[in-house]
Protein backbone atom coordinates (compact mmCIF):
# COMPACT_ATOMS: atom_id res chain seq x y z
CA UNK A 1 0.00 0.00 0.00
CA UNK A 2 3.37 2.63 -0.04
CA UNK A 3 2.78 2.89 -3.77
CA UNK A 4 0.72 6.50 -4.47
CA UNK A 5 -3.00 5.78 -6.18
CA UNK A 6 -3.23 7.47 -9.53
CA UNK A 7 -5.76 8.25 -11.88
CA UNK A 8 -4.76 6.21 -14.78
CA UNK A 9 -4.24 3.86 -12.10
CA UNK A 10 -8.02 4.09 -11.22
CA UNK A 11 -8.70 3.72 -14.67
CA UNK A 12 -6.74 0.74 -15.08
CA UNK A 13 -8.84 -0.75 -12.28
CA UNK A 14 -12.29 -0.17 -14.42
CA UNK A 15 -9.74 -2.40 -17.59
CA UNK A 16 -8.98 -5.17 -15.13
CA UNK A 17 -12.44 -4.98 -13.32
CA UNK A 18 -11.61 -4.02 -10.16
CA UNK A 19 -13.72 -1.79 -7.67
CA UNK A 20 -11.91 1.33 -6.83
CA UNK A 21 -13.56 2.44 -3.30
CA UNK A 22 -13.06 6.34 -1.68
CA UNK A 23 -14.59 7.89 1.46
CA UNK A 24 -15.95 11.27 1.79
CA UNK A 25 -13.88 13.02 4.06
CA UNK A 26 -13.45 16.62 5.65
CA UNK A 27 -10.54 16.37 8.26
CA UNK A 28 -6.91 15.40 9.14
CA UNK A 29 -7.22 12.56 11.50
CA UNK A 30 -9.87 10.80 9.24
CA UNK A 31 -7.70 11.03 6.27
CA UNK A 32 -4.93 9.39 7.81
CA UNK A 33 -7.03 6.52 9.06
CA UNK A 34 -9.00 6.04 5.56
CA UNK A 35 -5.61 6.76 3.84
CA UNK A 36 -3.90 3.80 6.38
CA UNK A 37 -7.29 1.64 5.26
CA UNK A 38 -6.10 1.50 2.13
CA UNK A 39 -9.31 3.22 -0.02
CA UNK A 40 -7.81 4.45 -3.30
CA UNK A 41 -9.13 8.52 -3.13
CA UNK A 42 -10.45 10.62 -0.59
CA UNK A 43 -13.15 13.14 -1.80
CA UNK A 44 -13.50 16.05 -0.18
CA UNK A 45 -17.14 17.41 -0.71
CA UNK A 46 -19.09 20.50 0.10
CA UNK A 47 -21.30 18.64 1.73
CA UNK A 48 -19.42 19.40 5.13
CA UNK A 49 -21.38 22.36 5.23
CA UNK A 50 -24.57 20.04 5.84
CA UNK A 51 -22.98 17.13 7.79
CA UNK A 52 -20.17 18.54 9.45
CA UNK A 53 -21.14 22.40 10.24
CA UNK A 54 -24.78 22.84 10.72
CA UNK A 55 -25.64 24.64 7.56
CA UNK A 56 -29.04 23.88 5.89
CA UNK A 57 -27.67 24.33 2.43
CA UNK A 58 -24.15 22.83 0.74
CA UNK A 59 -24.62 26.08 -1.23
CA UNK A 60 -23.67 27.99 1.91
CA UNK A 61 -20.08 26.84 1.47
CA UNK A 62 -17.33 29.04 0.42
CA UNK A 63 -13.91 28.61 -1.79
CA UNK A 64 -12.23 29.33 1.55
CA UNK A 65 -13.69 26.92 3.66
CA UNK A 66 -13.38 24.52 0.70
CA UNK A 67 -9.66 25.12 0.68
CA UNK A 68 -9.46 24.64 4.75
CA UNK A 69 -10.55 20.90 4.56
CA UNK A 70 -8.91 20.46 1.43
CA UNK A 71 -5.35 21.58 3.08
CA UNK A 72 -6.23 19.15 5.94
CA UNK A 73 -7.47 16.06 3.96
CA UNK A 74 -4.00 16.39 2.13
CA UNK A 75 -2.14 16.73 5.30
CA UNK A 76 -3.52 13.31 6.26
CA UNK A 77 -3.51 11.68 2.61
CA UNK A 78 -0.11 10.07 1.83
CA UNK A 79 -1.29 7.21 -0.77
CA UNK A 80 -5.02 8.23 -1.58
CA UNK A 81 -5.64 10.11 -4.10
CA UNK A 82 -7.47 13.54 -3.24
CA UNK A 83 -10.05 15.03 -4.95
CA UNK A 84 -11.71 18.38 -3.79
CA UNK A 85 -14.94 19.98 -4.76
CA UNK A 86 -15.51 23.42 -6.16
CA UNK A 87 -17.98 24.90 -4.66
CA UNK A 88 -21.35 26.34 -5.79
CA UNK A 89 -20.00 30.00 -7.68
CA UNK A 90 -17.25 29.63 -10.15
CA UNK A 91 -18.38 26.57 -12.64
CA UNK A 92 -22.13 28.60 -12.92
CA UNK A 93 -20.17 31.76 -13.30
CA UNK A 94 -18.11 30.70 -15.82
CA UNK A 95 -15.42 28.65 -17.57
CA UNK A 96 -12.74 30.90 -16.28
CA UNK A 97 -13.97 31.93 -13.00
CA UNK A 98 -14.13 27.42 -12.47
CA UNK A 99 -10.15 27.31 -14.15
CA UNK A 100 -9.26 29.89 -11.31
CA UNK A 101 -11.41 28.21 -8.51
CA UNK A 102 -9.70 24.40 -9.38
CA UNK A 103 -6.47 26.12 -9.31
CA UNK A 104 -6.81 27.40 -6.33
CA UNK A 105 -7.81 23.81 -4.88
CA UNK A 106 -4.88 22.69 -6.77
CA UNK A 107 -1.99 25.29 -5.60
CA UNK A 108 -2.86 25.55 -2.59
CA UNK A 109 -5.48 23.07 -1.35
CA UNK A 110 -3.07 20.51 -2.52
CA UNK A 111 -6.04 18.42 -4.18
CA UNK A 112 -5.30 16.05 -6.95
CA UNK A 113 -8.30 16.27 -8.91
CA UNK A 114 -11.07 18.61 -8.62
CA UNK A 115 -15.06 17.86 -8.35
CA UNK A 116 -17.07 19.38 -10.39
CA UNK A 117 -21.13 19.01 -9.87
CA UNK A 118 -23.70 18.96 -12.16
CA UNK A 119 -20.97 18.65 -14.56
CA UNK A 120 -23.12 17.98 -17.89
CA UNK A 121 -24.81 21.09 -17.29
CA UNK A 122 -21.61 22.91 -17.99
CA UNK A 123 -19.37 21.31 -20.40
CA UNK A 124 -17.55 23.88 -21.42
CA UNK A 125 -16.62 24.34 -17.65
CA UNK A 126 -15.47 21.14 -17.68
CA UNK A 127 -12.88 21.40 -20.97
CA UNK A 128 -11.82 24.84 -19.68
CA UNK A 129 -10.25 22.96 -16.59
CA UNK A 130 -9.34 20.15 -18.12
CA UNK A 131 -7.42 22.51 -20.94
CA UNK A 132 -5.73 24.13 -17.69
CA UNK A 133 -4.33 20.64 -16.79
CA UNK A 134 -6.31 19.84 -14.08
CA UNK A 135 -8.15 16.53 -14.14
CA UNK A 136 -11.88 16.60 -13.25
CA UNK A 137 -14.19 14.25 -11.71
CA UNK A 138 -17.51 15.12 -13.11
CA UNK A 139 -20.43 14.72 -11.31
CA UNK A 140 -24.18 13.83 -12.88
CA UNK A 141 -27.16 12.00 -12.44
CA UNK A 142 -30.09 12.51 -10.23
CA UNK A 143 -30.42 15.12 -8.02
CA UNK A 144 -33.59 17.18 -6.78
CA UNK A 145 -32.44 19.79 -9.17
CA UNK A 146 -31.99 17.82 -12.81
CA UNK A 147 -34.46 14.66 -12.02
CA UNK A 148 -36.97 16.81 -13.57
CA UNK A 149 -35.30 17.11 -16.69
CA UNK A 150 -35.41 13.55 -17.22
CA UNK A 151 -39.11 13.25 -16.32
CA UNK A 152 -39.00 12.27 -13.35
CA UNK A 153 -41.04 14.39 -10.08
CA UNK A 154 -39.35 16.35 -7.75
CA UNK A 155 -41.04 13.32 -5.34
CA UNK A 156 -39.93 10.14 -6.92
CA UNK A 157 -36.27 11.25 -7.60
CA UNK A 158 -35.00 9.06 -4.62
CA UNK A 159 -37.23 6.22 -5.31
CA UNK A 160 -35.90 2.97 -6.82
CA UNK A 161 -38.39 3.10 -9.92
CA UNK A 162 -37.03 6.65 -10.62
CA UNK A 163 -33.22 4.87 -10.90
CA UNK A 164 -34.00 2.45 -12.54
CA UNK A 165 -36.65 4.37 -15.37
CA UNK A 166 -35.60 3.36 -19.09
CA UNK A 167 -36.12 6.60 -20.46
CA UNK A 168 -33.42 8.21 -18.25
CA UNK A 169 -30.80 5.91 -18.63
CA UNK A 170 -30.41 6.98 -22.61
CA UNK A 171 -30.26 10.62 -21.34
CA UNK A 172 -28.03 10.14 -18.95
CA UNK A 173 -25.57 7.76 -21.14
CA UNK A 174 -25.61 10.75 -23.69
CA UNK A 175 -24.84 13.38 -20.53
CA UNK A 176 -21.67 10.43 -19.37
CA UNK A 177 -20.31 10.35 -22.91
CA UNK A 178 -20.49 14.14 -23.21
CA UNK A 179 -18.31 14.40 -19.92
CA UNK A 180 -15.77 11.91 -21.09
CA UNK A 181 -15.54 13.54 -24.43
CA UNK A 182 -14.74 16.66 -22.49
CA UNK A 183 -11.87 15.17 -20.89
CA UNK A 184 -13.13 14.48 -17.56
CA UNK A 185 -10.98 11.56 -15.99
CA UNK A 186 -13.92 9.94 -13.29
CA UNK A 187 -17.40 10.55 -13.50
CA UNK A 188 -19.36 10.58 -10.07
CA UNK A 189 -23.20 9.36 -10.81
CA UNK A 190 -25.62 10.03 -8.20
CA UNK A 191 -28.84 7.70 -8.27
CA UNK A 192 -27.20 5.68 -10.91
CA UNK A 193 -30.02 2.71 -9.84
CA UNK A 194 -29.07 -0.51 -11.31
CA UNK A 195 -30.43 -0.15 -15.36
CA UNK A 196 -28.80 3.40 -15.82
CA UNK A 197 -25.87 2.75 -14.00
CA UNK A 198 -24.78 -0.54 -15.48
CA UNK A 199 -25.48 1.23 -18.84
CA UNK A 200 -23.85 3.80 -18.63
CA UNK A 201 -20.89 2.24 -16.67
CA UNK A 202 -20.60 -0.12 -20.23
CA UNK A 203 -20.85 3.03 -22.24
CA UNK A 204 -17.94 4.81 -21.27
CA UNK A 205 -14.35 3.72 -20.84
CA UNK A 206 -13.64 5.87 -17.77
CA UNK A 207 -14.58 4.67 -13.98
CA UNK A 208 -18.35 5.31 -13.17
CA UNK A 209 -17.86 6.15 -9.27
CA UNK A 210 -21.15 6.02 -6.89
CA UNK A 211 -21.95 7.37 -3.37
CA UNK A 212 -26.02 7.78 -2.79
CA UNK A 213 -27.93 5.64 -4.98
CA UNK A 214 -25.29 3.50 -6.19
CA UNK A 215 -24.01 -0.03 -5.75
CA UNK A 216 -21.56 -2.66 -7.25
CA UNK A 217 -22.87 -1.87 -11.06
CA UNK A 218 -20.76 0.43 -11.12
CA UNK A 219 -16.73 0.24 -11.12
CA UNK A 220 -16.58 1.90 -7.76
CA UNK A 221 -18.10 3.61 -4.40
CA UNK A 222 -17.77 6.33 -2.18
CA UNK A 223 -19.60 6.36 1.45
CA UNK A 224 -19.20 9.45 3.63
CA UNK A 225 -16.99 8.75 5.84
CA UNK A 226 -18.96 9.76 9.16
CA UNK A 227 -21.56 7.24 7.65
CA UNK A 228 -19.17 4.41 7.54
CA UNK A 229 -17.96 4.89 10.82
CA UNK A 230 -21.39 6.17 12.26
CA UNK A 231 -20.60 9.33 13.47
CA UNK A 232 -23.33 11.69 13.97
CA UNK A 233 -26.30 12.21 17.06
CA UNK A 234 -28.27 10.47 14.27
CA UNK A 235 -26.73 7.33 15.00
CA UNK A 236 -27.28 7.22 18.48
CA UNK A 237 -30.92 5.83 17.95
CA UNK A 238 -30.59 4.70 14.24
CA UNK A 239 -31.76 1.30 13.29
CA UNK A 240 -29.34 1.62 10.14
CA UNK A 241 -26.65 -0.81 9.86
CA UNK A 242 -23.15 0.74 9.46
CA UNK A 243 -19.69 -1.06 9.37
CA UNK A 244 -19.36 0.82 13.36
CA UNK A 245 -20.96 3.20 15.32
CA UNK A 246 -18.75 5.72 16.63
CA UNK A 247 -21.66 8.04 17.91
CA UNK A 248 -22.90 5.71 20.69
CA UNK A 249 -19.23 4.70 21.49
CA UNK A 250 -18.40 8.56 22.50
CA UNK A 251 -21.82 9.06 24.33
CA UNK A 252 -20.31 6.36 26.66
CA UNK A 253 -16.42 7.31 27.02
CA UNK A 254 -18.50 10.81 27.86
CA UNK A 255 -20.59 9.14 29.73
CA UNK A 256 -17.92 7.59 31.68
CA UNK A 257 -15.84 10.50 31.35
CA UNK A 258 -18.18 12.39 33.54
CA UNK A 259 -19.14 9.94 36.35
CA UNK A 260 -14.97 9.64 36.81
CA UNK A 261 -14.84 13.63 37.18
CA UNK A 262 -17.29 14.13 39.58
CA UNK A 263 -16.17 10.94 41.56
CA UNK A 264 -13.06 12.62 41.45
CA UNK A 265 -10.93 9.71 39.78
CA UNK A 266 -7.95 10.28 37.52
CA UNK A 267 -9.08 11.00 33.75
CA UNK A 268 -8.38 7.90 31.75
CA UNK A 269 -5.86 9.28 28.58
Amino acid sequence: MDNKVTIAALQQMKRDGKKSVGVVAWDTPIARIADRAGVDFISVGDSVGVNLWGHDDPLQVTMDEMLIVCKAVRRGATRALVSCDVPYGPVQESPAAAVRAAQRLVNEGGADMVKLDAAADYPDAVRAVVAAGIPVFAQFGLTPQTASKFGIPYSAQNSPQAQATAEAAGKLIDEAKLLEACGAALLDFTNSGPVAGAAVAKAVSIPVIGGFGGGPWLDGRVRLAITAIGYGEKWLDSKTDTYSNTAKAALDAFGALIADARAGKQIKG
